[in-house]
């Protein structure tokens, strides 16, 4: 089966009659440090993502962006704080798929915030690549290596994931390859690299960010990556879907955007996306992108951090 990943909802136009208030506020905007929400640890895609924007923002605009990690309750918390708070440009949440897709679908107990009520989309900033990582030292080498290990003890290899995607994504992995294993859940990304060194688990479902230098010292071994798109830090690495031999694995990626709370002025908002679309564009800011540490990110920005 094909996990179709959905987009970000639509922003909502402002009125006529606010739109030269908003426009003015646009034009000064920002006078003061912008906040952006991250739902996660530090160290993981989201917050690599979420630095190195914050880091060229600030330099563009002269004013501080500080990044805050509130994780939680697969990113609830966080997107929670950034729905209550002034709808002025100055709160912001790097949001996944998870916040805004898979939460409302899959949620036990009524959200804290409503998806489609309570932002105004910005821009999508990343769509993620992930990894299907064992250790070097004692996992198997090839994924297919990795069913026949689980078949021989049906129940008896753990795997860990953060995110509800990529949590989902080991579940789908596993049913098609007719194993049974067993999901360890994780806040995020350092703490899931973190078990997989430790040995809580057997193998993990995660980006790029966290496990890329672990890979590249020789301390873990990716098998897959989790769809078909080049990998150009990974240039030989093969998509789950070839690996392990089902085609209905082709494409498990995630996603991360940027949002603000309803009621932001839609001018300022299109100021931000512009301004996120300039980074982007910029030449020194793609060829950091590309010699990174990991697919659409590189190095963790050296921005304010709370």
């Amino acid at each position: 089966m094909r996990l179709i990943l959905l987009s970000l909802v639509s922003a909502s136009a402002i009125t006529p009659a606010f739109a030269q208030p908003a426009a003015d506020a646009a034009q000064s905007f920002p006078t003061r440090a912008i906040r952006i929400v991250v739902p996660f640890p530090a160290g993981g895609p989201t917050d690599i993502n979420a630095r190195i924007i914050a880091q060229r923002m600030s330099e563009d605009w002269k004013q501080p962006v500080v990044i805050e990690n509130r994780p939680g309750a697969n990113t609830a918390i966080g997107a929670q704080m950034v729905a209550k708070a002034d709808p002025d440009g100055y709160t912001l949440l790097a949001a996944m798929d998870t916040t805004l897709v898979m939460n409302p679908a899959t949620a036990s107990a009524p959200l804290t915030y409503d998806p489609f009520k309570d932002f105004a989309t910005v821009t999508l900033t990343a769509k993620n690549t992930s990894l299907l990582t064992v250790r070097a030292a004692d996992g198997p080498n090839s994924v297919k290596e990795l069913i026949a290990h689980a078949k021989a003890a049906p129940g008896k290899l753990n795997y860990g994931a953060g995110i509800i995607t990529t949590r989902l994504a080991g579940y789908l992995f596993a049913r098609s390859a007719g194993i049974e294993v067993q999901l360890i859940p994780y806040k995020g990304s350092a703490d899931v690299v973190q078990g997989l060194l430790s040995g809580s688990v057997d193998f993990i479902i995660d980006g790029v960010a966290s496990s890329l230098p672990l890979i590249q010292s020789g301390k873990l071994r990716a098998l897959a990556k989790l769809n078909g798109r080049p990998l150009p830090v990974l240039p030989d690495l093969q998509p789950l879907a070839i690996a392990a031999g089902l085609p209905e694995l082709e494409d498990m990626s995630s996603w991360i955007g940027l949002v603000a709370p309803a009621g932001t002025p839609r001018a300022v908002v299109d100021k931000i996306a512009r301004e996120i679309a300039a980074i982007y564009a910029d030449p020194v800011v793609a060829g950091r992108l590309e010699s990174g540490k990991r697919h659409q990110a590189g190095l963790i920005a050296g921005c304010h951090h709370q």
